[in-house]
């Protein structure tokens, strides 16, 4: 594989889902995502990049059936990395609408990129705190670059992208580009990978949000959840295997994800409670 990438195992389909798990706290979620996967029928491979993981966690991984490559940081320079050191970042660029774990590392979030190195045709990404609720194969036969809106608390999001969920083409051209572009003198990216994706796919083609709905919307923008139209749930923010501030406000869409995760079968989404405000 390229240099940065290390795969345990050869590819078995050209086509793949991936996600990435860049330290031991984002376990949970990466598992309930293979497993939602997995309840979907697909055949695409499922893939896991990460780093910094230790061998009993990587075996957990397995246990799902992903194949696992492990992913350095990308090359940047010391300025761009000192740039986007989490204290550095969230002083010039704050979270203020919701509460990020203290696990996030913003520097991980660009390891992302590394999706372009992957030895497959076509690839659709997807962020290991989101749950597959409906078969998305169709996406496999999207264009470079799809992505959904970054909507969850106002419709000002709908000129944003979200990076949780992304289709892309692995092209090691690409990606050679997309690292001259992503470390130039003085570059700062305040919402780290998907500033820049946005920035670099600056025609990016917009799915549905149902393919990357986020979970702020169940009590900030209510009217436009519709059950039976998610296909990809993402629990941005505040995780759903933890506690925090917003547990019981958000308790129906944790209680699914705790299904999924402890192995359940995806519940009959036609029977789930709307959300209260609808």
């Amino acid at each position: 594989m390229p240099a940065g990438l290390l795969a345990e195992s050869p590819p078995s389909s050209d086509r793949a889902y991936v996600t990435l798990v860049t330290n031991p706290d984002y376990l949970p979620g990466a598992e309930a995502l293979l497993r939602s996967l997995r309840l979907t029928g697909t055949q695409a491979d499922l893939v896991v990049m990460h780093r910094g993981l230790q061998p009993a966690h990587l075996a957990r991984l397995r246990l799902h059936g992903a194949r696992l490559i492990a992913a350095e940081l990308l090359p940047t320079s010391v300025e761009f990395d000192l740039a986007h050191a989490r204290d550095a970042l969230h002083s010039r660029a704050a979270f203020t609408r919701g509460g990020k774990p203290d696990f996030h590392t913003p520097l991980d979030n660009f390891v992302k990129l590394r999706l372009w190195q992957l030895d497959y045709a076509r690839c659709v990404f997807i962020d290991a705190d989101a749950i597959v609720l409906r078969s998305v194969d169709k996406l496999f036969d999207m264009p470079e670059f799809c992505a959904a809106p970054n909507v969850y608390d106002g419709l000002d999001g709908f000129h944003r992208m979200n990076s949780g969920v992304f289709t892309a083409r692995p092209d090691i051209r690409r990606f050679r580009d997309m690292l001259a572009c992503l470390d130039r003198p003085g570059a700062f990216w305040r919402r780290t990978d998907q500033t820049f994706l946005q920035d670099y796919f600056s025609d990016w083609q917009g799915l549905s949000i149902h393919h990357n709905m986020l979970q702020y919307v169940w009590f900030n923008m209510p009217e436009l959840w519709s059950w039976q139209d998610i296909r990809i749930l993402h629990f941005q923010y505040e995780k759903p295997w933890k506690s925090h501030a917003k547990t019981d406000l958000l308790r129906p869409l944790i209680d699914l994800w705790q299904a999924i995760a402890n192995g359940q079968p995806v519940p009959d989404l036609s029977t789930q409670i709307r959300p209260a405000a609808a």
